[in-house]
C-alpha cells in the first residue's frame, strides 16, 4: 500500500511539473527570426537624396509576446543590413526598428518605430521578418 502512495505522489508531482513548465516566447528554444534593415536617404524637406542603401550598424529592437510593448532584447544590424534574433521559443513577437520623421514639424517626434509582428510555429525553425525599409536623413 506504501508503494502504491508513493507511486501515485510521485506521478502526481511528475504532471504538476511537466504542465509548469509550459514554455512562453522568448529566449531558450532553438528558432530564429532573420531580416534585412534598407535605408532610404532624405533631406529635412522629405525629398530623397540617394538611393537604398543596406542599414549597417542600425539598432534592431525585439518584444516578447503579443502586446508587449518594451523592449526585451536589441541587436546591432551587420555590414549589409541583414539581423538575426537566435535562441527564440515559438510564439508571437514585434521587430522594430526607428526611422526619422520627414519632414519634422515643431514640436513633433523626431523619429518612429516601424514595426513587424512575426510568429514563431515550430521548434528549430527560422522566420524571415523580411526587409524593414526605414527614412533617415
Amino acid at each position: 500500500m506504501k508503494r502504491i502512495l508513493v507511486a501515485f505522489g510521485c506521478a502526481a508531482v511528475s504532471i504538476f511539473l511537466f504542465s509548469a513548465c509550459q514554455k512562453v516566447e522568448g529566449q531558450g528554444g532553438s528558432s530564429s527570426i532573420i531580416g534585412k534593415i534598407t535605408v532610404n536617404n532624405y533631406n529635412v524637406g522629405g525629398s530623397i537624396l540617394e538611393g537604398v542603401y543596406p542599414g549597417s550598424d542600425e539598432k534592431v529592437y525585439i518584444c516578447y509576446g503579443e502586446g508587449n510593448t518594451i523592449p526585451s532584447d536589441d541587436v546591432n544590424a551587420s555590414y549589409d543590413g541583414t539581423f538575426e534574433f537566435k535562441y527564440l521559443q515559438p510564439g508571437k513577437y514585434t521587430v522594430y526598428v526607428y526611422e526619422d520623421v520627414l519632414p519634422q514639424p515643431a514640436n513633433a517626434d523626431k523619429q518612429k518605430a516601424v514595426i513587424v509582428n512575426v510568429e514563431i510555429t515550430g521548434k528549430k525553425s527560422t522566420v524571415d521578418a523580411g526587409e524593414i525599409v526605414i527614412k533617415k536623413n
